[in-house]
């Protein structure tokens, strides 16, 4: 039977999928988020806004969830300083815009860089920094849902926010504008999400062989 979620747990700091470029996807693929059955795009767009909701987030792109597919979600809410103050239903009602973006492109617009804004991302928990240069202004060109062609314009934090989902399509994490010395303060936290990302892909990989088939499944003495 089809496991259907209502959550998908969102990867870690580690895992080989966050480093990977994704590919492009059309509105009318299917897709297969591991350890769970085949969905509808709009399924998976659903239920990545909820999983985004429920971490108290602005944006989760697909690979954050295991997917290799140049996907993201992303939220304007009316107050920036208060995302991470309520409860889930009251963070919902924040929200002034919802967007899913596939295949999106972003051009710069304004290359005026902004580097005071405090980032952090869902792949690495409780790690937040300041001095991530973002441009200050940018469009989005991307399809929707429906196979529709999008365009919208950002500036400060929502453009921030698009420009580091839209990373995270091209394998890159916001550590990666960093310097070393800033990192090497969070080197144990980041060595333990590293140890928990390959044990949850231990425990998904033990998961996906016993969905299998007995007649597929690895026969050992």
């Amino acid at each position: 039977m089809t496991q259907v979620p209502s959550l998908y747990p969102i990867r870690l700091y580690g895992d080989p999928v966050l480093r990977r470029k994704a590919r492009p996807l059309k509105h009318t693929d299917t897709l297969t988020v591991p350890g769970y059955g085949s969905q509808s795009l709009r399924e998976v767009a659903n239920t990545m806004l909820e999983t985004m909701f429920e971490a108290r987030g602005v944006g989760l792109a697909a690979p954050q969830v295991g997917l290799g597919v140049r996907m993201f979600v992303a939220v304007e809410y009316d107050d920036n300083e208060e995302e991470n103050e309520g409860q889930e239903t009251e963070l919902k009602s924040k929200v002034l815009r919802d967007f899913v973006m596939l295949n999106p492109k972003v051009t710069v617009i304004d290359k005026k860089k902004d580097r005071a804004e405090t980032e952090g991302c869902l792949s690495i928990p409780d790690v937040y920094e300041e001095g991530v240069p973002r441009a200050r202004a940018v469009r989005v060109d991307y399809t929707d849902l429906d196979g529709n062609p999008q365009t919208v314009e950002a500036e400060d934090y929502l453009a921030r926010v698009f420009q580091h989902e839209n990373d995270h399509l091209n394998g890159k994490l916001f550590l990666d504008y960093l310097p070393q010395d800033v990192l090497n303060d969070h080197r144990a936290a980041l060595l333990s999400m590293q140890r928990q990302a390959k044990l949850n892909l231990e425990r998904l990989a033990q998961q996906a062989r016993q969905q299998q088939p007995d007649g597929h499944r690895d026969k050992r003495l």
